[in-house]
This record gives structure tokens, C-alpha cells and sequence, in this order.
């Protein structure tokens, strides 16, 4: 019997049930595939990982770009029907493959892979959540061993091929740039058009809870631990964090979020600024101007607020520190559509790994052209010129204005998902049952990325111009996703 293939880069598609196909390859001797539901468990652990660890969605997008590519890099090492990703990605020229692939069971090298990588990138994250993942490792290995009858001898080699798969992609890491923007500091340029964080406390960090009453320490916004103000109801509830915490800093809103994003290596992009954005409006207090008019849009939508602009607000608010941001919202979509289109093994992890990478250079992009420009968000320019009581709906995030990064990793993370699943899939959208919202239904990718962006103007935190300049860089960094990877994976 011949195990069923991958499908190509283009046309994913349905699968017959998992459990059925492993039944039959079981039954006449074969190894049988990687489980699509094994690639679903990471992912939503991985959601988990990005709340519990309260990342800024830019430094969330590199984290899950880099699992996701040892996740997939371990099964193509030993599924050569798969084509790697060394010498497709800026950097990573090549990875260790396994010589004869019937010696090693492709989901054990995977995990292994995956372990390897996250205890690396995770080297300062809370004990919890290095714990819950070593903990998932070792219950999918041990699940894999008895359902494929794996032997010692293969089960060791393939944990030691996903070990060296896995330390050539943390070396990788480390040559991004990412190291080198640490500790940096940032001043932004003063003026009426230029961005200043102007968070209000309501919007910083719980520092302790008790049955009636939450306290905000102002001197702590990050939530960061320290003596005297960590409890056993702070460790179960707020999670907080050492001091000095560089590569894993919960997002801070009375700080300033990665000002050297734009410096980060590109995973498939040539540079951050190869799509190029159309130039913002200038500044002023002009009635007549594009900036004056967009700022009116923005506080009437406020003022006269629909409860579906506020739902549709609400559920793509994605607040880090209080869900998976953006990024694991994506993710999340993407993990619910390989168990919906019933993909395998294979091709859902190449889906979670192609959605992660258009998301982690969108950001790179955003970022770049954020701190380019520093441009002032619709609350200081409302509160200043049209409406000095004037309040957003959701919280005004610590970074400047243009363009949206949620307009353009979200027609980032469409333009890749319609090229692989489809451009008018239909689906519903549970990512945020566990935060309170309901299921959205969306006609197409496309869609639900449109809503996302118009989204954060019913929020109050982006202006119309925004939303559109991150929509035009997030379809051409997806496309240029789609597009290089398409050609990497027909050489």
C-alpha cells in the first residue's frame, strides 16, 4: 500500500478521515502519516504560550515563525515528498535531512525539532509555560511511539536528527538581528505630527486582584515581579515576570514596543521596505484636509458607535497580555481550517508555517514604516483639534500610527491562506470563545482581513489611511509569500 502524498503548494485540499487512513497503513505494515491533530495541538498551545507570556505581536510573530518552520522542517527531513525551506529563507541555507527516511518516524523529528527551538526562544519565559510545553512534547512522542509501534532504534534516531534540525534553526535565530535591538533606546521625534504615547493608567497591567477591588502600579505597568508585590494569587492570576527579561518583555503600554522591529531579518522578504506603502497625509488642523477629515470619521464612529461596530471592535481587539494578539488569532483561523478542509499531517503544518511567516514579515514591514514615519494616533490628534474628551473604545497600543500592523498581517496571513485553501472559502471563526466573544461567520479570508482592519477604526485607535496603507503592504508581502515559496517548492 502507498501512503497517501502531500498535496502541492497550491491546491491543498480535502483528506479522507486521519484515524481511517492511519487504521489502513497500520493494518498493511507502513509507517503511518503525522496526525493533522498533533500540528492542531501545537498551535493552540502555542496561543496559549503568546497570552501566558504577554508578547507584543511583533516579538509573538517571531517566536511562532520560527516553531512553526522547525515543526514543518522536521517532517520534510524525513518526508522528502515535502520540500525543504533551506535556501528559501533569508539565512537558512541548509537543514539536516534524514539519508534513509525509513529509519526515522517523521512527527517524533518534528517534536523534537519544535522542543528544541521554543526551550531556546523560551529560555525566559515563566517555568509554567516551558513546563506545559514539555509536557505536550512528551505526550505526543509517547503518543506517536504506541500508535505507529515505533522501536527504540527509530525512535532515537529520530529525536536526534529533530535535535540537530532543531539547534541549526535556534543558530539561525540568533543571526536575524534580533539580539542587537535589546535594550536599545528610542527617542522619537517631537512635534505636532509625530506619535507620544499617551496611554491612560486604566490601560497598564493589574499588578494584584482580590475579590472586589484590582490595584495598577504605575512605577510597573509590565506586570514585571518584584519583591514585595508577588503573591500566590498574583503568580496564578496576573503571571508576572522577573525583572531584566529581554528577549520575552511583556508588552508594556506605558512604554514603547520595538522601535528596531524594522532591523529584524526578513524570513522570505529581500528587505523590510521591498513593498512600499502609499505616502500618509501631511499634518494638519485644516478642516478641509485629509488627516482633519479622517479624525472626524473616527470620533463620529466613536460618538455614534453601533453595537455591531463595537462587537466587530471587540473581537479583533486581540489586546496582548489578554489573548493570543493578532498573530495567534491567524493562527488560530488557519489551525481550524486544516481540521474543517480535513488537510494532513503534512499539509497543515506547511499551512501554520507559511501563515506564520507572511504575519512575521508583515510585521518586520509595518514596524519598519511605523518608526519611518512616527505618526501621530487618532487620539492625541482628536483630543487636540476636534474633541478634547474624546476617548478611544480600546486601548490606544504603545507604537505609532501608519500603518495598521492588524491591516497588514491580516491581508498578509488572507492573501497566503486564500492562495492555499481557496479565495471563497466560507468559515466560522471561534478563536475568541475562551476571551468572551461569540463565533463569527465570514464569507472568504479576505473578508474576515477587511473586517480586522476596519475593526480598528471602530476601535478608535487608526485612522481610514492607515487602514488602507496596511492593507496595500499586507497583500503584497503576501503575495510575495505565496509567490517565493510556490517557486522553492516546484525546484
Amino acid at each position: 500500500m502507498r501512503p497517501p502524498r502531500s498535496l502541492p503548494f497550491m491546491s491543498v485540499g480535502r483528506r479522507g478521515a486521519a484515524i481511517a487512513a492511519t487504521a489502513a497503513l497500520v493494518s498493511c505494515g507502513r509507517t503511518p502519516p503525522t496526525d493533522p491533530r498533533m500540528v492542531s495541538e501545537w498551535m493552540h498551545t502555542m496561543y496559549g504560550v503568546i497570552r501566558a507570556e504577554r508578547l507584543s505581536p511583533p516579538v509573538a510573530s517571531r517566536l511562532m515563525a520560527y516553531s512553526t518552520v522547525a515543526l514543518y522542517s522536521g517532517l520534510a527531513a524525513v518526508d522528502h515528498s515535502l520540500p525543504s525551506v533551506a535556501g528559501s529563507l533569508g539565512g537558512l541555507s541548509e537543514l539536516p535531512r534524514a539519508d534513509q527516511p525509513r529509519d526515522y518516524d517523521a512527527t517524533l523529528t518534528a517534536i523534537a525539532a519544535d522542543r528544541l527551538v521554543l526551550d531556546s526562544l523560551l529560555r525566559e519565559g515563566v517555568p509554567t509555560t516551558r513546563s506545559a510545553l514539555g509536557q505536550l512534547a512528551d505526550s505526543l512522542a509517547l503518543a506517536r511511539t504506541k500508535l505507529a509501534g515505533t522501536t527504540d532504534a527509530v525512535r532515537r534516531r529520530s529525536e536526534e536528527l529533530g535535535i540537530r534540525i532543531g539547534a541549526t534553526i535556534v543558530t539561525w535565530s540568533h543571526g536575524d538581528g534580533f539580539d542587537s535591538t535589546r535594550g536599545r533606546t528610542f527617542k522619537p521625534p517631537v512635534g505636532l505630527a509625530y506619535w507620544a504615547n499617551d496611554s491612560l493608567a486604566t490601560t497598564y497591567a493589574v499588578q494584584s486582584l482580590s475579590a472586589t477591588s484590582a490595584s495598577v502600579a504605575l512605577d510597573n505597568p509590565a506586570n514585571v515581579m518584584q519583591s514585595g508585590n508577588a503573591s500566590d494569587r498574583d503568580l496564578i492570576l496576573n503571571r508576572p515576570k522577573r525583572a531584566g527579561v529581554k528577549t520575552l518583555p511583556a508588552v508594556n503600554m506605558a512604554g514603547l514596543s520595538e522601535p528596531y522591529w524594522g532591523q529584524v531579518r526578513p524570513f522570505v522578504l529581500k528587505k523590510w521596505n521591498e513593498c512600499a506603502v502609499p505616502e500618509p497625509p501631511a499634518y494638519s488642523a485644516d478642516t478641509s484636509s485629509v488627516l482633519y477629515k479622517d479624525a472626524k470619521l473616527v470620533r463620529d464612529t466613536r460618538v455614534d458607535m453601533t453595537p455591531e461596530h463595537r462587537a466587530i471592535a471587540f473581537y479583533w481587539a486581540d489586546n496582548a497580555g489578554e489573548s493570543g494578539t493578532p498573530v495567534g488569532h491567524w493562527i488560530s483561523i488557519a489551525s481550524q481550517m486544516a481540521a474543517e478542509r480535513h488537510l494532513s499531517g503534512n499539509d497543515a503544518a506547511r499551512v501554520m508555517m507559511l501563515t506564520s511567516l507572511a504575519q512575521a514579515d508583515a510585521f518586520i514591514a509595518a514596524w519598519g514604516y511605523k518608526f519611518q514615519y512616527t505618526l501621530i494616533r487618532p487620539r492625541m490628534y482628536i483630543r487636540r483639534v476636534i474633541d478634547s474628551t474624546w476617548e478611544p473604545l480600546i486601548p490606544t497600543p504603545p507604537f505609532p500610527e501608519y500603518p495598521s500592523a492588524h491591516s497588514t498581517q491580516s491581508a498578509a496571513a488572507a492573501t497566503v491562506l486564500g492562495a492555499v485553501l481557496g479565495d471563497h472559502v466560507a468559515f466560522e471563526d471561534s478563536t475568541d470563545l475562551s476571551i468572551g466573544n461569540g463565533v463569527r461567520h465570514f464569507e472568504s479570508f479576505r473578508a474576515a482581513a477587511n473586517e480586522a482592519g476596519v475593526s480598528r477604526i471602530y476601535g478608535g485607535i487608526h485612522f481610514p489611511y492607515g487602514n488602507i496603507g496596511g492593507r496595500a503592504l499586507g497583500n503584497c508581502v503576501g503575495d510575495k509569500i505565496v509567490e517565493r515559496m510556490k517557486a522553492a517548492a516546484q525546484r
